[in-house]
């Protein structure tokens, strides 16, 4: 488990992210992997497009990019629940 604050992540097995003993609810699949993709560059930028890459290395759907943004937009919100919006 890795850990931040009260916020921590288990990462063996299926992606859980925990917030004070309360398992968090992350989304399908692809919204997951997009959560491990960003925990693997922890501390770097990652672009839209290296995001894109790992959930569809070979054929990503013609609204890749706008799904990216609501898998983000709805990480956020689970993640940080008391983050003002926009």
């Amino acid at each position: 488990m890795v850990g931040s604050g009260e916020l921590s992540f288990r990462v063996l097995g299926g992606v859980e992210a925990w917030r004070a003993g309360e398992r968090l609810e992350l989304g399908g699949p692809k919204q997951r992997a997009v959560l491990t993709s960003l925990m693997l560059r922890a501390g770097r930028v990652v672009s839209q497009d290296q995001l894109i890459d790992d959930l569809w290395p070979d054929d990503p759907p013609a609204r890749a990019a706008a799904t990216v943004q609501v898998f983000v937009s709805n990480l956020r919100r689970a993640l940080e629940p008391d983050r003002p919006r926009g």
